[in-house]
């Protein structure tokens, strides 16, 4: 990791006012990234993806923490406006479907232009859409430069996507399950997309996913999550020698092709995982 870490994530918190309380969904979680590929994994409701929300302030619930810190910026202290150019800007995200995140009425170039929020000319703006459209491997940029959404398919669109995310050269890239729409042979492309950005444009890459498996081999380090906590984190090529019991746990329920069991077994959850936290402030 960096000597000078992209982001600094320290005691974050994120509670949502309920009609039965207050829901705690994301308690203490800290982290520090760097210019790597970090994973973020866990079941569906860990807080994985609220907490990535936090950090560019999208979330509707309360967030508060001793540290939420990008680029030496506090992003809890920054006004509004302020918030504003950081995210699109030097922090992007790429969602999990690319069908509900493109503007089904615009133009793929529009949208790429669109997102460069420059005050350039359209043919500068135009260039550097068709630059981001090659730069994720997309064989016919002018092509798709003038389709419209509904004439890619989940591969493409997520290309799009991405290339949407990357044309503002982020130092920061969040992606929220960006293969899970994906068939086998286009994930590893854009996996490979991925990677290569990481590295030729010195970012830092926050990964969500459920698939161990999948970050075991394409991610630096991994962070897992359960009920909204950290429970342990690790190298990711170091993954099966994980402690916790619950990161065993998931292990033991992933198939295994070259070894598979009749019945897999149910992970067991233990309430002693979780752990006090601090109130509110």
């Amino acid at each position: 990791m960096a000597d000078k870490p992209v982001l600094q994530v320290e005691k974050l918190n994120i509670r949502f006012n309920t009609p039965t309380g207050v829901n705690h969904v994301v308690r203490d979680v800290s982290f520090t990234l760097g210019r790597e590929k970090l994973a973020i994994v866990g079941e569906s409701g860990s807080g994985k993806s609220q907490t990535a929300r936090a950090i560019l302030g999208l979330t509707p619930g309360r967030v508060d923490a001793q540290r939420l810190e990008f680029g030496g910026a506090n992003l809890l202290g920054l006004a509004s406006a302020e918030r504003r150019k950081i995210r699109g800007r030097r922090i992007t995200m790429v969602m999990q479907d690319p069908k509900y995140s493109l503007n089904p009425v615009m133009r793929v170039g529009e949208q790429l232009m669109e997102a460069a929020a420059r005050k350039d000319s359209r043919a500068v703006l135009r260039n550097r859409a068709l630059e981001m459209l090659e730069a994720v491997k997309i064989r016919d940029p002018e092509r798709v430069f003038r389709a419209w959404p509904h004439e890619l398919s989940g591969g493409m669109g997520q290309r799009v996507m991405i290339a949407m995310m990357l044309v503002t050269e982020p130092e920061l890239l969040i992606a929220d399950e960006p293969t899970s729409a994906l068939d086998v042979t286009v994930r590893l492309q854009v996996l490979a997309i991925l990677d290569d950005l990481v590295r030729t444009r010195d970012m830092g890459l926050i990964f969500i996913s459920h698939d161990l498996q999948l970050v075991r081999t394409f991610c630096d380090r991994v962070l897992v999550m359960y009920a909204g906590q950290v429970l342990e984190e690790l190298e990711a090529t170091r993954l099966s020698e994980a402690r916790h019991p619950y990161t065993q746990g998931l292990l033991a329920c992933t198939p295994d092709l070259e070894h598979p069991a009749e019945v897999l077994p149910t992970l067991k959850r233990d309430p002693s995982w979780l752990r006090p936290v601090r109130p509110a402030v």
